[in-house]
């Protein structure tokens, strides 16, 4: 019905967290740091993926399409880091946006910079390399959606289904991740708009009904629920799930109330929300495969 395999688990997460980097960085608002941090973290597990499916189980379209996401996100860090002079546009025009807005410095001070004025060429004659191009960060999902497929038909039962839990679960793990480390990074650029933090909540909350409407067709959670499969713990997972489902929804609904907020803290709130709906997110996803692993 359903298989709780590390392997694509891992390959999942980093596949779907990909994705959603490109989903943030297409805006050309969020700083280059957002990009490696996001880069190199989701490198690594799919790295973990390879070895995972190496040492506990291989599939061999899975584990090759692992490493190509691998190579893939590598190539885009690299990139990234060479032409990071560059900047991001959207950050340098807020600068200059908020340059524009402060005084005039005295004349005693004149030859001065202005505070805060954007400092996007230390040379006015110097060269700076293009900016990175958001779409290679498509690269490596795209890579990675075929090794998931090829899990999914690895994992047995209807293909249908089990094709869309994967794929499904995939974005589902990823938005909510991205959504937790962007609220985060507001830290490190506190004037950044919230827009992009917004978007990740509502696509998190559309991906909600996909991910537990895949979970409850038959055979699902609805037959754990009923005691028609036999979880192992008298019911109890089928229940954990319920709370974990609905409670994710309760958090994405109550984290975009608090970013209607217009205090800074109201995104460190939402953040701190955010951290509570990964540990529902992940179970609504786990739990289920648990649930229901032959």
């Amino acid at each position: 019905m359903i298989r709780l395999d590390v392997a694509t688990v891992l390959l999942q997460w980093s596949v779907g967290g990909l994705f959603f980097l490109w989903v943030t960085t297409r805006r050309r608002e969020v700083g280059i740091g957002y990009g490696w941090l996001l880069r190199g973290t989701y490198l690594v597990l799919a790295a973990g993926s390879v070895a995972a499916g190496q040492l506990l189980g291989p599939v061999p379209w899975r584990d090759l399409a692992g490493a190509g996401v691998v190579a893939a996100t590598g190539c885009a860090l690299a990139i990234s880091v060479v032409r990071r002079r560059a900047g991001v546009a959207g950050e340098h025009a807020r600068r200059a946006r908020t340059a524009a807005r402060l005084p005039v410095p005295a004349p005693e001070t004149a030859g001065a910079q202005p505070l805060g004025a954007a400092t996007r060429k230390t040379d006015p004659d110097e060269e700076l390399p293009p900016e990175f191009p958001p779409a290679l960060d498509l690269v490596a999902p795209a890579i990675g959606v075929i090794g998931l497929v090829a899990a999914a038909l690895d994992a047995g039962g209807n293909p249908a289904v089990a094709l869309a839990r994967t794929i499904i679960g995939a974005a589902f793990l990823g938005a909510v991740t991205d959504a937790m480390l962007l609220g985060h990074w507001y830290l490190v650029q506190p004037g950044l708009a919230r827009g992009a933090l917004l978007e990740q909540v509502r696509l998190l909350t559309v991906l909600w009904p996909f991910e537990v409407g895949a979970l409850l067709v038959p055979t699902g959670m609805v037959a754990v629920l009923t005691g028609a499969v036999d979880d192992g713990y008298n019911g109890i997972l089928g229940w954990f799930w319920l709370a974990c489902a609905v409670g994710t929804l309760v958090l994405c609904i109550v984290t975009r109330a608090a970013l209607r907020e217009r205090y800074y803290s109201a995104v460190m709130a939402a953040t701190g929300l955010l951290y509570l709906a990964i540990v529902t997110a992940f179970g609504t996803d786990l739990v289920a495969r648990a649930a229901l692993a032959p």
